[in-house]
């Protein structure tokens, strides 16, 4: 397995929640979630993501956005919609210690139909998806990635996802699993184009595998943390020399082979130590360490506390409400009046046109 495959592995797209709207201007939608991940793609005609910051960032169609929804953010059809009259909706999305308890059941779906473009000078298309994040893992890729990431898309492509969402809500069999493997799909397209365009920007951990020295080790690291790496079995996968691999590998990568192995292997530990059927012994074997003290004391010097002391940190900082259901919520106001609209009660919004 490479770096990205592992490293995406923490983030996905199950149970995802979808929306795919159609906007009239004046509009903004409000995003409300504090999820690890927003994709916004825009199908047809552009807007503006404004960021809590004040940052903007301006979208055409073909665009998706990955954003980094650490605060609430906006999307407008103008950057100046905020400070004026205009419709107004929220997306938000229920996920554990979050925004509170749900006010909405995900146990009747209420699918509604895709509507189709009507032709309105400057309307807008979107498909927003949002994904949820499982352990620590995900976190290492979300550090190489900025607040809001944006790839331009094919047209073809565009109509093909808008056709893929219709096709979802239209057919109610499987519609969860198609939507959350679309999104899951889209996900790994858009940071493998953006880590390609960075080239030498790119994170150190995806520059190593196009190095056809590096490259392998990198496979077989990921591959088999467990297995007993050193330096010479680590270049025999390359197929070259100890000193020659040693180099390179610390040329390309800014660490020396074992210390990459040893801090893959810690993050490893973290992600299994979140298990609590797990023991802390299982859990150093798992990784490569022959004896419980050794793990404890590497994971000690890296991360600066104990595993056990680790494991009690998470476990109080976990939420006490772990509900498995995403709740939408589209709220809809003109000027100063404002309603609630239940768009969907399953995971995998139907479309709202305006």
């Amino acid at each position: 397995m490479d770096p990205l495959s592992s490293l995406l592995s923490g983030i996905r797209a199950e149970g995802s929640v979808v929306a795919h709207a159609v906007l009239r201007p004046p509009w903004t939608i409000r995003f409300a979630d504090r999820a690890p991940l927003i994709m916004v793609t825009v199908l047809r005609g552009d807007g503006t993501l404004v960021l809590a910051d004040g940052s903007r960032t301006s979208l055409v169609a073909g665009d998706t956005a990955l954003v980094q929804a650490g605060e609430p953010f906006h999307l407008a059809d103008t950057p100046d919609a905020l400070d004026r009259p205009h419709e107004r909706y929220e997306l938000s999305c229920f996920v554990p210690d979050g925004f509170g308890p749900a006010d909405i059941s995900c146990a009747t779906p209420e699918l509604i139909v895709t509507p189709s473009t009507t032709g309105v000078p400057g309307e807008t298309s979107l498909l927003v998806g949002a994904y949820r994040a499982s352990g620590r893992r995900h976190e290492r890729l979300l550090r190489a990635l900025p607040q809001v990431m944006v790839i331009h898309e094919d047209p073809e492509m565009c109509l093909w996802l808008e056709q893929s969402a219709a096709d979802a809500v239209r057919f109610s069999a499987g519609s969860q699993a198609l939507m959350d493997r679309l999104l899951d799909w889209a996900l790994v397209c858009t940071l493998r184009s953006w880590l390609a365009e960075q080239q030498h920007c790119a994170p150190a951990w995806y520059r190593g595998m196009a190095d056809p020295i590096v490259g392998p080790a990198l496979t077989a690291i990921h591959d088999r943390p467990f297995h007993r790496w050193t330096v010479a079995s680590l270049a025999a996968e390359a197929a070259v020399s100890r000193a020659l691999f040693a180099r390179r590998f610390t040329e390309v990568m800014g660490e020396p082979p074992l210390a990459y192995l040893t801090e893959w292997r810690m993050a490893e530990a973290e992600e299994l130590l979140a298990d609590p059927a797990r023991s802390v012994a299982q859990v150093a074997t798992t990784v490569g360490y022959s004896d419980t003290f050794g793990f404890s004391a590497a994971f000690k010097r890296l991360r600066g506390t104990s595993p056990t002391e680790f494991r009690a940190a998470l476990v109080r900082a976990a939420p006490r409400d772990e509900s498995s259901g995403w709740i939408s919520r589209i709220t809809t106001a003109s000027n100063h009046s404002t309603r609630s609209r239940r768009t969907s009660a399953s995971r995998t919004e139907g479309s709202v046109s305006r």
